[in-house]
């Protein structure tokens, strides 16, 4: 089979280009073993071959690309795009691509997509009832710049059966597959597509599928969906229009897409397309993740994606709060997050935690930072740090330039202290502080869905805290972030506020040392002044009920260091009764680097690897003293004095001065 390629102008719906007001050149490559087919401007393809011959044909639309233009890595913060588009500019432009071309289905990748890295798996978006394959245009950019991004589009007039169209999308897995067998395949379904998607991977168990399902439309039956089939069918052309006023937006918005006669096609073809998919589900071993707004009026998502998960065998599930049926056209998440934050995203068989993490980027840190603004502004972060000459200063200067880099310090409670850390290391440093932390609180397997909270701290960073886990960090020369007290230490009782709970015994000391990594003791302080503990875990368990119900879930529950002594193997989870205060301010302390490289034959000494972990352990409380004793002579610790500076100098709520340290 050759590969021909070959340049010709294009309409802008398939070079769906910011900057791209009418034409616009396009790559089109032919898989073929004939001569490729020269497409005019109108986008015609009344010469394609027929269906039934379309086993050795597919299309793709790529940006132009050029050896130099292939990167390998992402850069911290980079521009991902997201919101550059809209919802509104799906409309506008799926009524251009709607006109007849004569053309079957086929695939294409829009311009906005770019270059995507180097060795980056396929990912193929399967339609909803539109059939214009513009459903991702909110995430075109982000998702080109990690996946080989190809969209399915159905013209308007195309009346392929069901069969033949999950056909065409097996044969463009397969062909996938036989050209990298080592790398997954997405399938984004979106709606129909999603349906497409369970057939295709219930026909392929062998090929590594990873199927994103977007409000499948599975649950074809319990919705409106019949009841407006039947009276779609039964009224006269003249009253198309107005049908579409008493029914749902989104029925609305396909009224306007789609003619009569082919939206009837395309409501049969999901009616037979949600019957094969169900019909196959026992039969599909693809690792499967369902997204599902909770407020879909169109079908009953929410129920539909708790029995797909409890139906099939590797599926775990995120609700979102979107508004209706077409989520992925709604800029509140990025898709892209979603697919990282649920550690879907990888290059083998096997994602890993350390290799396959895609650094944040500026809109999912813009996201984070505005879109919690108030408990930023409340907590207003004071970052030090100490120089080499032992001196300490205001910011993170005093931060070693060069990994690996082990800081280890003490947890507020409930981690409070813990997102605002990750989110100014990327501000000042652009540096990816990789959390180690408790696998409960980040845990993908849950059958209610994944919590947003568990995504976000997979995004910056953090992953379960694992020997592997670690050696991996360190080989990498990463940053890494680690609290010793783990569960016990965030999940503290009252009176133990700034306490640490740590193991007798050193658990990090000689792995820092193996890879020769500079440890950094830090200490912060601040949960006092936003918050007061009125219930803690003892007097929960003074309720009988709250006590039974706690026993239960811990037992389900992975629990760490059961097999330590003292209160750091003490880690009953359970969620603290906290009201908040007039909020003070958080303070951090990061001490003088300690060095370990040249060290590992001493630190191989038990003896001497447990001193060096009692001297960090001193470190941290002597900070933690240092910032208990210096935030008494802040002026600004106070949130209205705050507040009122920041008003009179518009200064942004990190860089609000504090004492003189």
């Amino acid at each position: 089979m050759i590969a021909n390629t070959f340049w010709v102008p294009l309409p802008p719906h398939l070079a769906l280009n910011a900057g791209c007001k009418s034409r616009s050149q396009v790559l089109v490559r032919s898989i073929s073993r004939e001569d490729p087919v020269v497409l005019s401007d109108s986008l015609r393809v009344d010469e394609l071959p027929s269906v039934g011959e379309r086993t050795r044909l597919s299309y793709e639309v790529i940006g132009k690309k050029r050896k130099e233009d292939v990167s390998e890595k992402l850069e911290v913060l980079w521009d991902d795009g997201f919101g550059s588009q809209s919802g509104e500019d799906f409309y506008k432009l799926a009524v251009d691509i709607i006109k007849p071309d004569g053309g079957p289905p086929r695939w294409f990748c829009p311009i906005s997509c770019g270059t995507p890295l180097k060795d980056s798996p396929v990912l193929l978006y399967l339609p909803g009832l539109d059939g214009t394959g513009l459903g991702l245009i909110l995430h075109e950019k982000a998702l080109g710049k990690v996946f080989e991004v190809r969209a399915l589009h159905i013209p308007v007039q195309d009346r392929t059966s069901l069969e033949d169209l999950i056909k065409f999308v097996e044969e463009s897995v397969r062909l996938e597959h036989a050209s990298s067998p080592k790398k997954p395949i997405y399938l984004v379904g979106d709606s129909f597509g999603g349906c497409l998607a369970l057939a295709v991977a219930a026909h392929n168990p062998t090929i590594d599928l990873v199927i994103i399902l977007v409000n499948p439309a599975t649950s074809f039956e319990k919705s409106q969906l019949p009841t407006f089939l039947f009276l779609i069918e039964s009224l006269p052309n003249l009253l198309y229009g107005a049908l579409s006023s008493i029914f749902l937006s989104t029925i609305r918005g396909l009224v306007d897409i789609l003619p009569k006669d082919a939206l009837i096609w395309r409501l049969k073809l999901l009616k037979s397309a949600a019957a094969y998919a169900n019909s196959h589900l026992h039969s599909i071993t693809a690792e499967v993740l369902v997204l599902a707004s909770y407020k879909d009026k169109l079908l009953p998502s929410e129920d539909e994606a708790l029995r797909l998960t409890g139906l099939l065998k590797n599926c775990s599930l995120h609700f979102l709060k979107g508004k209706g049926h077409m989520i992925l056209l709604e800029n509140d998440r990025n898709l892209l997050t979603i697919i990282k934050g649920s550690s879907k995203y990888r290059h083998t068989s096997f994602h890993d935690e350390v290799k396959d993490h895609l650094p944040p980027s500026m809109s999912e840190y813009k996201k984070e930072t505005e879109g919690h603004w108030l408990y930023h502004l409340a907590t207003s972060p004071v970052m030090l740090s100490t120089m080499e000459d032992e001196k300490i200063v205001t910011g993170l200067n005093g931060i070693p330039k060069e990994g690996p880099v082990l800081f280890v310090g003490n947890h507020m409670l409930m981690g409070l202290d813990l997102l605002i850390l990750l989110l100014q290391f990327l501000k000042e440093k652009k540096i990816i502080l990789r959390g180690l932390g408790h696998p409960e609180g980040l845990k993908l397997d849950i059958q209610s869905g994944i919590p947003y909270i568990s995504i976000i701290l997979r995004v910056f960073g953090m992953l379960p805290v694992t020997p592997i886990n670690f050696f991996k960090l360190f080989s990498t020369k990463s940053y890494v972030l680690l609290y010793p007290g783990g569960a016990r230490e965030a999940l503290h009782r009252k009176g133990e506020v700034h306490k640490l709970f740590w193991p007798e015994q050193q658990e990090f000391v000689r792995m820092a040392a193996k890879f020769g990594a500079t440890i950094v003791p830090f200490g912060c302080v601040g949960e006092d002044d936003v918050s007061e503990m009125i219930l803690d875990y003892n007097d929960w368990k003074k309720n009988a009920a709250v006590s039974d119900y706690l026993e239960e879930s811990n037992e389900k529950s992975l629990l760490l260091r059961q097999d330590k002594e003292g209160e750091v193997a003490n880690q009953q989870l359970h969620l603290p009764l906290v009201i908040p205060k007039i909020p003070g301010r958080f303070y951090y302390l990061f001490g003088k680097p300690i060095k370990t490289k040249g060290l590992e034959k001493i630190l191989k000494d038990k003896e001497n690897a447990n001193a060096l972990y009692l001297q960090i352990k001193n470190e941290v409380e002597k900070n933690i003293a240092y910032l208990i004793k210096k935030r008494e002579e802040d002026p600004y610790r106070g949130f209205v004095k705050r507040v009122v500076y920041q008003a009179k100098t518009q200064t942004p709520f990190d860089q609000v001065p504090t004492f003189e340290p």
